[in-house]
């Protein structure tokens, strides 16, 4: 069952490629930021969102200084070792080392992530060493198991 279900995560952010980036959108083809990627692909695969979606600035983490975004994913997913990440894990990133994690994705292959950024649209691309050097936390879908 894991398989399959990491499978239908990665085939539906891959859906979502192309879709513009708009802050706190949600809707495939029309808009979406990095959690809307997420909120979108749960949504399709796992079943209705677990909770509301409080509003956020696009500043949210500078200014509250608090692991909003990381203790979200820890209530609703299962927590995974950066070693043994793998294709539909979502992965968080920090941009600077003492602000909380910001920015989200999705590992679709090994070495490859989508996600969606300002100035950009949902895409898929690699994990280059500069994503590395900030990736802080991965977390599972319920029922993908490891």
């Amino acid at each position: 069952m894991s398989a399959a279900l990491r499978d239908a995560i990665v085939a539906e952010a891959r859906a979502w490629i192309g879709t513009p980036y708009l802050h706190r959108a949600s809707v495939r083809g029309a808009g979406a930021d990095c959690l809307g990627l997420v909120r979108g692909v749960w949504r399709a695969v796992i079943g209705p969102e677990p909770e509301a979606m409080p509003a956020y600035a696009p500043d949210w983490a500078e200014a509250g200084r608090a692991e909003t975004l990381a203790l979200t994913a820890a209530r609703h997913m299962m927590p995974v070792v950066l070693a043994e990440m793998a294709p539909g894990d979502v992965l968080l990133f920090r941009f600077r080392p003492h602000l909380p994690a910001k920015h989200a994705a999705i590992l679709s292959d090994a070495g490859r992530m989508i996600h969606a950024y300002d100035g950009a649209c949902v895409c898929e691309g690699d994990l280059a060493p500069w994503w590395r050097r900030r990736l802080a936390l991965a977390f599972a879908f319920p029922g993908a198991g490891r």
